[in-house]
């Protein structure tokens, strides 16, 4: 899977009952786009990169040190509108220049302080850390969660006396994009928003000195550098420079090479070649989806096309339309590249492949099953380069946080993570194991698949053909004198009996299991045959969850929702509200009005009037209805909370939400 959900710099979420819309600093408002200035190059003996470390050794010893950047160019009082150029074909709007922001002297870190952005003690502890660690101290205050990345590149702008710019208002011309090669775009973060008058508008997520002097001569002439984001400066890029941008040459030469030859020969023939245009076709659909941030592509023969489909946020979005003569070729092509049979076309196949996509390993799993209009073919990426997040970053709630963490510290019994595919129960597991890995602990793992390698833990892949199955595997983990047990998933009854007895007999056990919310999951184990009693001894908490995609905050605006949301806020005890916000739709969320997404969950602990409920058989509602009253929060519960918060929707919620 692709990313999950946002990296949770913002630590833990506050309690249900402190819940408060945080009160946004005048640092960490819309950037703004200041004077004309043109950059800052700094003197050899001022080593000052974009995202401001601090290389000056008597400097760490300070927590706040100023010096004057005594080469800045331009001034307030040069100050015009970005794009107002002699000759400028078009002028950006207000909305991207509403105030200047003036040539600053000083450290980074000083210009946080000074803006009220970080506290002095925040800054030393950065600093304290950045020793040894390789980063900057920009990424270190992000890192920490004490300061955002528009803050910090306002920091910046001022710093190296360069503007800044909204980029969700900015719509790049794609023929002048193109003057930058996309390699010297990536390695340097910049793409070109325009040519205003001979002067090319440049946007810059990676400030540095030196950094215009390479900018002119790549593109040779004049340019203009704007500060923005990183992560809304690689978007913008992925954006710019599509890797299925070329598809309509690859399919015109295969519609040239395909005539007067059989569809089954066609098939065959471009599905063995590697430099077909099928073949190429595959990698820039995989290339594409990676630069997406999509979890699965679904390639699916209709009547008319073969429509191409990825999963973003959890939602399927339409990227592109093909000839329907292609799907075969296509499905062929990846059923090679996973090692299937492509002969066998009615049978359902499964399989996988290792693709390395610039520079980065993508790991595909394949399953293909046949329609009536031919096979479909769905492909799940997992990206072998993505940050595993730690158990502090997932958003729970600052009380779930706490319990959980002491929960997962027993010596013994069984955590359980619940929830539909999907929902981010193995980062929760990862994040888990991330928690509790110790020298002292042998850790050992049944997946399928293994969805991230652990240096320090024993990780185990299913195998059927080998007869590695979950419960095949775990009662073999079981001799290996282990500590701490994660099974992937527990589908079947002999998984569930072998994890319930290690949990038992001294081990602890974490997994994950298909259940609509944390008490369906306890009637789940029931259901497939384990006893009540020996389910109420093993157990020690179910975390049910969910993720909801995030309201984009550079597109978020007041809307009015209609009689439906309003009924379902107010009926799971969503709190009167002036206003509600949702995004309208911008460059930076490709017009969805989301960006990213959080998990939500329900914390279940079994007390010991839960676990007397269990041994009797009580109904889910019984369960329930006394989980509540000892201060369990409903997934509805949380998800409205979000909602008061501004982070989702009410839409969002209803779509992702089924528990009561």
């Amino acid at each position: 899977m692709a990313r999950l959900w946002g990296k949770g710099n913002d630590g833990p979420r506050p309690a249900h009952s402190d819940r408060k819309k945080d009160a946004k600093t005048p640092a960490a408002t819309a950037l703004s786009a200041p004077t004309a200035t043109t950059g800052y190059v700094a003197p050899s003996d001022e080593v000052l990169d974009s995202a401001g470390i601090e290389r000056d050794a008597e400097f760490a010893h300070s927590a706040i040190g100023v010096i004057d950047l005594h080469r800045s160019y331009g001034s307030a009082n040069d100050a015009q509108e970005p794009g107002a150029h002699s000759h400028s074909r078009r002028e950006l709007t207000p909305v991207d220049a509403e105030h200047a922001v003036a040539p600053v002297t000083g450290r980074l870190g000083g210009l946080l302080v000074d803006d009220g952005v970080i506290s002095g003690d925040q800054l030393a502890a950065a600093l304290a850390n950045q020793v040894g660690s390789g980063l900057r101290l920009g990424e270190l205050l992000v890192g920490m969660g004490v300061v955002n990345e528009r803050a910090l590149v306002k920091a910046l702008a001022g710093q190296f006396g360069v503007p800044t710019i909204d980029l969700s208002r900015q719509v790049p011309d794609p023929a002048v994009a193109a003057r930058v090669p996309e390699s010297l775009a990536r390695e340097l973060n910049i793409l070109v928003l325009r040519d205003a008058g001979g002067v090319l508008e440049v946007i810059a997520g990676d400030i540095r000195p030196g950094l215009e002097e390479r900018i002119r001569a790549a593109v040779g002439g004049p340019v203009k550098v704007y500060a923005v984001p990183p992560t809304e400066a690689r978007q913008a890029i992925d954006r710019a420079y599509r890797a299925l941008s070329d598809v309509d040459r690859l399919v015109k030469v295969f519609v040239a090479t395909e005539s007067g030859r059989s569809p089954s020969v066609v098939a065959k023939e471009e599905a063995s070649s590697s430099t077909s245009p099928v073949a190429q076709l595959v990698s820039k659909l995989v290339m594409q989806a990676l630069q997406d941030r999509a979890s699965d592509i679904h390639v699916e023969p209709t009547e008319g096309q073969t429509r191409v489909r990825f999963r973003i946020d959890g939602s399927l979005t339409d990227v592109i339309s093909l000839p329907v003569s292609l799907a075969a070729p296509l499905v062929s092509r990846v059923k090679i590249l996973a090692n299937m049979n492509i002969v066998e076309r009615r049978r359902p196949q499964d399989g996988q492949f290792n693709l390395e996509v610039d520079s980065h390993g993508v790991d595909v799993r394949v399953s293909t099953i046949s329609t009536v209009f031919g096979e479909k073919c769905v492909m799940r990426l997992l990206s072998k380069d993505r940050s595993l997040l730690k158990l502090h970053e997932l958003g729970m709630p600052t009380d779930t946080h706490h319990s959980y963490s002491k929960m997962i510290r027993s010596p013994f019994g069984m955590v359980v993570a619940a929830g539909p595919t999907g929902s981010g129960k193995t980062t929760t597991l990862y994040a888990t194991l991330a928690e509790i890995d110790e020298r002292a602990r042998n850790i050992v793992t049944i997946e399928d698949p293994v969805e991230a390698v652990f240096p320090t833990v024993n990780q185990i892949q299913t195998n059927e053909q080998a007869g590695v199955t979950f419960a095949d595997g775990l009662r073999a983990i079981l001799r290996q004198d282990p500590d701490v047990i994660m099974v992937g998933e527990i589908r079947d009854t002999d998984t569930a009996r072998i994890a319930t007895q290690a949990a038992l007999t001294g081990h602890f056990v974490v997994t994950s299991l298909h259940a609509t919310d944390s008490v369906a999951a306890l009637h789940r184990f029931l259901d497939m045959g384990i006893e009540a009693f020996l389910v109420a001894s093993s157990v020690l908490g179910i975390v049910s969850q969910r993720l909801l995609r995030r309201t984009c905050q550079s597109c978020a605006s007041p809307y009015i929702p209609n009689v439906e949301e309003v009924a379902f806020y107010e009926e799971a005890g969503g709190h009167p509200k002036r206003e509600f916000l949702r995004g309208r739709g911008c460059n930076i969320c490709a017009g969805t009005g989301y960006m990213d997404r959080i998990g939500v969950y329900e914390f279940l602990h079994m007390t010991p009037e839960i676990r007397r409920l269990l041994v009797g058989w009580a109904t889910q509602d019984e369960l329930r209805r006394v989980a509540t009253k000892q201060g369990m929060r409903t997934l509805r519960e949380e998800g409205v909370s979000l909602v008061e918060q501004d982070i989702t929707t009410i839409s969002e919620v209803v779509r992702s939400i089924y528990s009561l």
